[in-house]
């Protein structure tokens, strides 16, 4: 096959056209300023900038206002996280799970070199934060708890509600990650203080997101400057981004009810087949996982090498392994899920997206076994 098939939709998507469409507009003809009075920048600022905040906060069930635009999930997550910590004159105690994006995970580290205490709470062999380790974390200082909606490598999706209630009762805020569930299927924020979500993840342009904050949740700006997004984020906004972001959020929501049976049914079709090859085995569960999300590890050989040799075959995946050396650490996530390294660093990635054909799936299954089967032979790992 010469043209790529392509199953790394949860590192990026592909631009949708409708939202190359949207926001051409506001390069080329609406591109002023939406902080300035006259009147391309006043279109700018109502048809772009409001009129998105508004489409945005409409899809989540949130108020306009609660809505802040970012340059994507690790700021939107420094920006809660760091946020809540700097609005506070004490240190406090915050609640984290060992599997979390690094931009969370980095962040927290960052409180801890300042004197804030975290907790990094484990999870089960699926990936699964137990609701009840939670309710034991909890102390009377906890300021925040950060727990991701769905996991970008296992594709595990936490049950965030219940977790959320949990937090209300203590009258403790609760931040999620929700950068791989936004858009591939409906989110009830319930008791969800803030909400971190990404642009380029659902077909939008990248270096664009946004922070849900709840309406009376208070935080320190990261950025000091002319006070935008209700000072909470001060710079000029980026306009088109933030368009083709609405424009994409959009167009999820129109698809949901096609579209997430449509690539389920694909990923399960592809965790069916590769399961029948000898020696390898399903990270996460198999239910309550994303729709387009399949993981798996294969013994006696390393996830980059897969890599290497799909992409020789025009199939661009990706691996949880973080290097190529049985030396040094693969995935975190993988570590957490109780994988030992020989399987961890195994690890294949495969994230299906709108533009994944039935064609594109059984060409990866004709391809992944003969892969594997070259790197075993050839691996004195498999030995």
């Amino acid at each position: 096959m010469n043209e790529l098939v392509y199953m790394d939709n949860a590192a990026t998507t592909p631009v949708a056209k409708s939202v190359r469409k949207a926001m051409s507009v506001f390069f080329r003809d609406e591109f002023g300023n939406p902080s300035s009075l006259y009147s391309t920048a006043t279109t700018a600022r109502k048809e772009g900038l409001e009129r998105s905040r508004e489409r945005i906060s409409d899809f989540l069930g949130a108020k306009q206002e609660e809505i802040i635009f970012t340059s994507g999930a690790t700021e939107s997550d420094n920006l809660a996280i760091k946020g809540v910590a700097l609005s506070r004159d004490e240190s406090a105690h915050f609640i984290t799970t060992e599997i979390e994006h690094h931009a969370v995970l980095h962040a927290f580290e960052w409180l801890e070199d300042r004197g804030h205490e975290v907790t990094y709470l484990g999870v089960d062999e699926d990936g699964l934060v137990d609701p009840a380790d939670l309710r034991k974390s909890l102390r009377d200082d906890t300021a925040l708890v950060s727990i991701m909606y769905a996991n970008n490598e296992i594709g595990t999706i936490e049950p965030i509600g219940e977790l959320a209630d949990i937090t209300a009762e203590k009258g403790v805020l609760f931040h999620t990650d929700a950068v791989q569930a936004y858009g591939k299927f409906p989110l009830d924020l319930g008791n969800v203080d803030l909400l971190s979500a990404s642009g380029h993840k659902i077909y939008g342009p990248k270096g664009v997101g946004f922070l849900y904050r709840r309406k009376g949740v208070k935080l320190e700006p990261l950025f000091h400057g002319g006070g935008h997004e209700k000072g909470l984020r001060s710079g000029t906004e980026n306009v088109p981004g933030i368009v083709g972001l609405a424009e994409a959020t959009e167009l999820m929501a129109e698809e949901q009810n096609e579209e997430i049976p449509r690539e389920r049914k694909l990923r399960d079709k592809i965790i069916e087949e590769v399961l029948n090859i000898p020696d390898s085995r399903l990270n996460g569960p198999n239910k309550n996982r994303l729709p387009n999300n399949a993981n798996f590890s294969f013994k006696g050989i390393e996830g980059e090498s897969i890599v290497m040799k799909l992409d020789n075959r025009n199939i661009a995946a990706s691996t949880g392994s973080a290097c190529s050396s049985p030396s040094l650490e693969p995935s975190h996530v993988l570590l957490s899920i109780g994988l030992p390294l020989s399987l961890a660093h195994g690890s294949l990635r495969i994230t299906l997206g709108r533009e994944t054909t039935e064609e594109d799936v059984e060409y990866l299954l004709e391809e992944l076994p003969e892969v594997i089967e070259e790197l075993r032979r050839a691996s004195p790992l498999s030995n």
